[in-house]
């Protein structure tokens, strides 16, 4: 009995990241004040373990990311643009 136990336990820990879902969250970015902002924002967060798409409009002053929750957070993702000089609030998210 707890073999199988062991087994259904281990199991369960090695498929658990195929349950999880992408996210996406907006982030209203401040600070973009020319054309190659967005460059650096980008790269940024796209150097965020978990982090598997962004784009950035330098017009809007937004960037969107599609991240897995379960290896980052919106909080991280927010730090990554405030380190590099753009600071980032989440304006909305949503799981897709």
């Amino acid at each position: 009995m707890q073999k199988l136990l062991a087994t259904f336990s281990l199991a369960t820990l090695i498929a658990a990241p195929v349950w999880a879902a992408p996210q996406t969250v907006t982030l209203a970015v401040s600070n973009m004040t020319c054309a190659a902002c967005p460059i650096t924002v980008k790269k940024a967060l796209s150097r965020v373990p978990g982090v598997s798409e962004v784009s950035v409009s330098y017009e809007k002053k937004l960037a969107t990311v599609v991240y897995d929750d379960t290896q980052t957070t919106v909080a991280a993702l927010t730090r990554a643009t405030t380190d590099v000089g753009f600071p980032s609030t989440p304006e909305k998210s949503a799981a897709k």
